[in-house]
Order: structure tokens, then sequence, then C-alpha cells
């Protein structure tokens, strides 16, 4: 599940939910898992676990296997897991984040910085890169005719949004302070239907690759990435094309 913002992942992630439906929500149950350990099983009571379950739905996991990644977690006996994140550089310069959830440190370590290099990337140390990504709410949705977008941009702001894009051609995108996003998305969505919603780093700047190999590798280190076990979001910097 990647963490950038542009259209083309977002669309080309949700194309990909049918042919690897059962990684993905595998993926959200570990979200699951981490949020109720984090305080509890009552989304009513935990903040993070209802952004967990209100992101499981949006990738249309069913209601009973929500439910029982919750039960799971709250039982005897379920598996620890560490979040971690790894910096580094992919193809071209680009700074990517990767956010990791593991049961073993070493493996996943091992597995990242093969990907890296593989695609001409290299992994960096603790801090390289994220002074360049801010920590912000993202929610998106997207562009239809019979959409008030004037609309839309008055009730995002009335909600509580910092900021509202309207400038792509496909979604509109409202960004929130870190502390405020549950309570935009959960007002939001008594209306509206989000096509995708993060809580992660940002980046500050977004770089091209001109070189049309650096963007293939690049490309392929990202669909790498996201399709390890461990590998929960990617964010980068890298300022993708538009699809045609």
């Amino acid at each position: 599940m990647a963490g950038h913002s542009k259209w083309s992942n977002i669309k080309r992630r949700k194309e990909a939910v049918d042919d690897k439906r059962g990684r993905i929500f595998t993926k959200l149950g570990r979200e699951l898992q981490m949020a109720v350990r984090s305080g509890g099983p009552d989304p009513e009571t935990n903040t993070v676990l209802r952004d967990a379950v209100a992101r499981a739905k949006s990738y249309n996991m069913p209601n009973d296997s929500i439910k029982r990644s919750i039960e799971r977690a709250a039982g005897e006996g379920s598996g620890q897991l560490d979040e971690i994140y790894y910096e580094g550089y992919g193809p071209g310069g680009a700074a990517v984040m990767v956010r990791a959830l593991t049961d073993n440190r070493n493996r996943t370590a091992g597995e990242v910085r093969h990907i890296f290099t593989k695609f001409g990337g290299n992994l960096g140390t603790d801090g390289c890169v994220a002074f360049q990504f801010e920590r912000k709410g993202l929610l998106f949705i997207e562009r239809q005719e019979d959409l008030d977008e004037e609309q839309v941009f008055m009730d995002a702001l009335e909600a509580g949004a910092s900021d509202v894009f309207m400038e792509d051609e496909y979604m509109i995108e409202i960004e929130t302070a870190p502390e405020d996003f549950s309570a935009v998305r959960d007002r939001l969505a008594k209306t509206y239907s989000f096509i995708e919603q993060s809580l992660g780093p940002v980046p500050s700047v977004r770089i091209e690759l001109p070189d049309e190999e650096d963007r293939a590798n690049m490309e392929k280190m990202i669909d790498r990435l996201e399709d390890n076990d461990d590998v929960q979001d990617v964010y980068h910097n890298w300022e993708e094309e538009d699809p045609a």
C-alpha cells in the first residue's frame, strides 16, 4: 500500500487490488493488529484503530474480515510486530521512505536493502531523507460529473482541513494536520466517499526523473517494495507523469 499522493499511483494500486487482494488484506490486517495493540479493540475510543478500519473499508475489505482481525489482535498469542521506517534514495536520487511491520527486523532490512540495490537505489541511514518529508493527513475524492466541487471545498475547510487542492484533473486532494485527520475524515465521510486516505510522510518538494531508465527502475522498485510482505507503505518525492 503506497503512501504517495499522485493519481497514477492511486489508480494503479486500486486496479491491482483484484490481483493482489489476499496480500493487501493481509497488510490491512497487520495495520488493524498494530492499532489494537496501541489502544484497545474499540474504534470508538481508539482513534488509531478507527483510522485503520476506515482505510481497510476504502479497499473494500469485508466487515467480517475486519472484525476477525480485531478479535485476533485482542486475543492472546497474536504475534508481536515492530514498526520500522527505512530511508534511502531511488534511481536518479529520488528520496524514498519505506514503512514496514515485521516480526523479524534482520529479514526485513535485508530484503528492503536488496530491492533498493537491485534497481539502482541505495538504502541510507536513519534521517538521511526524513527531513524532506512532513507528516500530514491526506484524503482523496474522485472527480465526477455530479460532484459539486465548490461545496467540497467549503465542506473540507469547515471540517478543519488545512488545505484543499483542486488542480488535479482526476481528483480533489484534501490535506489535514496529523492531529485533525480523524475528525476531518469522519465529518466528511458522512457526505463523501474517499478513493484513498493516508496519514504519513508527504514530500515537501517533488522531483522529476528526466532519464527514462531511472523512471522505469523507480517504478519497478516501488512495485517490488509494495509486493514485499513486510512493507506497508512506500513514500517518495518522485513527480510521476499523469496517466494517459
